[in-house]
């Protein structure tokens, strides 16, 4: 399925990997979970890896691996949490992640805009019929007056 990455519609080249089913080839992205209890295992992956945060879990608790992490998704399971925009801008300001970034889940196309803002350079669209339409939202302002990650 096609993702917004860095202004523009790709192929998803990414596989998430359930804790509870195998390791697959290629890249892959894992729980917090999976990625604390297995992370030995995970970086002699012969593909990318990448994490996937909840809203509810600490971004602390990946600083010192985020050098090894190509991708983090930061999941939305309603879009009424905001927690993962908090996420998102640590991880670019605090840290200095220059990997990916991707929104995975249920937020709005109107909140691309802010996400980018934060730090988010890729979306996982879940309706594909919307995918032009959250692309196009990127450029819904050519004014800023808040300072932002991007």
């Amino acid at each position: 399925m096609p993702i917004i990455k860095n202004q523009q519609i790709s192929e998803n080249t990414w596989t998430f990997v359930a804790d509870e089913s195998p390791l697959t080839s290629g890249d892959i992205t894992v729980s917090l979970k999976r990625w604390t209890e297995n992370k030995d295992q995970l970086l002699e992956h012969a593909g990318a890896i990448g994490v996937r945060l909840a809203p509810n879990e600490s971004v602390e608790l990946l600083a010192d691996d985020l050098s090894s992490i190509s991708l983090v998704e930061l999941e939305f399971p309603v879009f009424t949490d905001g927690r993962s925009f908090s996420q998102a801008r640590l991880l670019r300001d605090r840290f200095g992640y220059q990997g990916e970034i991707r929104a995975v889940g249920n937020f709005l196309t109107d909140q691309v805009f802010y996400l980018r803002r934060v730090g988010v350079d890729a979306f996982d669209i879940n309706q594909p019929r919307d995918i032009e339409l959250a692309l196009a939202a990127l450029n819904d302002f050519s004014v800023k007056y808040q300072a932002s990650s991007n």
